[in-house]
């Protein structure tokens, strides 16, 4: 047997297909280094793009089963147990998530690990975040960020937005969400103030419940590591799956995991955290503010 092969191990799939590529790409790029083989090496042997190969490892791209058989061969695995449960996977990860019922979504990629992340930090600088929008706050948004968008666009959007939100109300196994937000957040008018008034009080109200938690850092904190801009950092249940820094792009969005750039941005988050209103002291705010915008 291979060195490769001796140090392979068959891989779960009780998991959504992001999450199951991710893994599986994270599988084959373990074999390729056990192999001691660069991704360019593998390509050329291939007669594939060296990018087709880093796809496949980062789970941007869906994995056939075929590509699976050749880099195995590559890789001399073999243990054929270890090569039918990466088949296995493989074919699993090209079945399609509740999302895809929607058409083209740009940020499938993220849905799939919001889907399957045991908790998820954010940031947000601007906008109240997307999983506790209400519907009235989520249209204003889409239609005053994209104003080219059709009518119907903006309505799946909203659509896929209140089904993502299903993810932080179930009775088992909710998300663990842990939110930042900037005062911007809640003094920037989006709608109307009646919007505003409802998203925050659904903000104050959605605070209170144990999974979740919400921060406001307020305007006098002046400049503070967050000053960047909007990210989030995704955890999963299963230590094999590695945490995702996740940032939105307008064109294309960034996936870091790396662990050195985890920590980073982990880091950043607990200074956001200490920077903040405690608990109490956020939802006093929010609370105030909504008032406010009913005067």
């Amino acid at each position: 047997m291979s060195h490769a092969a001796g140090g392979a191990r068959p891989v779960a799939s009780n998991v959504n297909l992001t999450v199951r590529r991710r893994r599986l790409g994270q599988e084959l790029r373990r074999l390729r280094e056990l192999k001691g083989m660069t991704a360019e090496e593998v390509a050329e042997r291939l007669l594939v793009s060296q990018s087709k190969i880093s796809r496949l490892e980062n789970g941007r791209r869906s994995i056939s089963q075929r590509d699976v058989r050749d880099l195995c061969g590559v890789y001399e695995v073999e243990d054929q147990r270890i090569v039918d449960s990466l088949m296995q996977m493989a074919k699993d990860s090209r079945q399609q998530g509740w999302w895809h019922a929607f058409g083209d979504i740009p940020y499938s990629v993220y849905i799939g690990l919001e889907t399957d992340a045991e908790s998820l930090r954010t940031y947000e600088p601007q906008i109240i975040t997307g999983l506790l929008q209400t519907r009235s706050y989520a249209e204003a948004l889409i239609q005053g960020a994209l104003p080219e968008t059709s009518v119907a666009d903006i309505e799946k959007r909203v659509q896929v937005r209140i089904r993502r939100q299903e993810r932080i109300s179930a009775d088992t196994n909710p998300l663990r969400l842990w939110v930042v937000l900037d005062e911007a957040c809640l003094r920037r008018v989006v709608g109307s103030r009646q919007v505003m008034r409802e998203q925050l009080e659904h903000v104050a109200e959605m605070s209170q419940l144990p999974h979740i938690t919400v921060q406001v850092l307020p305007f006098d904190v002046g400049a503070h590591p967050g000053i960047n801009g909007q990210y989030s950092i995704l955890e999963f249940a299963d230590a094999a799956d590695s945490s995702v820094v996740y940032i939105e792009g307008v064109t294309s969005d960034l996936y870091l995991e790396k662990a050195q750039d985890v920590q980073k941005y982990t880091v950043m988050y607990e200074h956001l955290r200490a920077q903040a209103l405690n608990v109490e002291q956020s939802r006093q705010r929010i609370e105030d503010v909504a008032k406010e915008y009913a005067r």
